[in-house]
């Protein structure tokens, strides 16, 4: 299981918060998804042998939230 977690701009909602969530627990290998709205910051976990960070980035990106920075362990 690895985890990366992503920088994004500001976001300006808390309904933001729920259709990044809600989209990445939906992807096949993420066992977790949780979106800080105060820092913008976006934590996932994932099996890295179903997907990998830069997929989840990508979709991050696809639902028009700009990824600034991420970084996975």
């Amino acid at each position: 299981m690895k985890t990366a977690t992503y920088q994004l701009e500001p976001l300006t909602c808390p309904s933001c918060v729920k259709k990044i969530e809600g989209t990445l627990k939906k992807q096949p290998g993420v066992s977790e998804a949780r979106v800080l709205f105060h820092s913008s910051k976006v934590k996932t976990s994932f099996d890295e042998t179903i997907v990998n960070a830069k997929e989840l980035n990508t979709i991050i990106e696809k639902l028009g939230y700009p990824v600034l920075a991420s970084k996975e362990s």
